[in-house]
């Protein structure tokens, strides 16, 4: 019948449509990352039990937090550390492989405390560790070592994440 197309071709057209407006309002994500420096100069870096390799602590920022206030509460649930000193930010990347909307701030800890005794493996970290920038695990993330040469000033700072 000569109608029988047209619902489904409207159908398609308005899903478009709706997909595009969402996208278009779609507010931009923000995750941070902190580097952590012991005082032998190590770097602290965590393992997630869901994602391969390892990371510098952090994650995403929550509604109605601040950039730093969500790298202070990640650094105490993944590694079960207090910033004693204000997070400084070191810089801001576009996070191409989250979205076109997404960013990563990446917060340096100056200053810190223990929170909690022993680390222990929970649902989200599965190791925490400080590690001698010249003795870096194998499986460290491509992006981690970019920002660990950011850091040291052997690369320039990218807004690449």
């Amino acid at each position: 019948m000569p109608g029988d197309d047209v619902k489904p071709l409207s159908s398609r057209l308005l899903r478009r449509v709706l997909l595009t407006a969402s996208l278009m309002r779609r507010a931009v994500t923000l995750g941070v990352r902190l580097a952590v420096h012991d005082e032998q100069g190590r770097i602290l870096l965590v393992r997630h039990t869901y994602l391969p390799g390892w990371y510098m602590p952090g994650g995403g920022v929550d509604l109605g937090e601040t950039a730093a206030d969500a790298g202070k509460r990640e650094l105490r649930e993944e590694a079960g550390l207090e910033a004693t000193a204000p997070l400084d930010l070191f810089a801001l990347y576009h996070n191409r492989m989250g979205g076109r909307r997404d960013h990563v701030a990446l917060f340096t800890v100056s200053a810190f405390k223990e929170t909690q005794k022993a680390f222990r493996p929970n649902l989200e970290i599965a190791e925490v560790g400080f590690f001698d920038i010249a003795k870096l695990p194998e499986n460290i993330t491509p992006s981690t070592l970019r920002r660990l040469d950011e850091l040291s000033g052997k690369a320039p700072v990218s807004d690449i994440w």
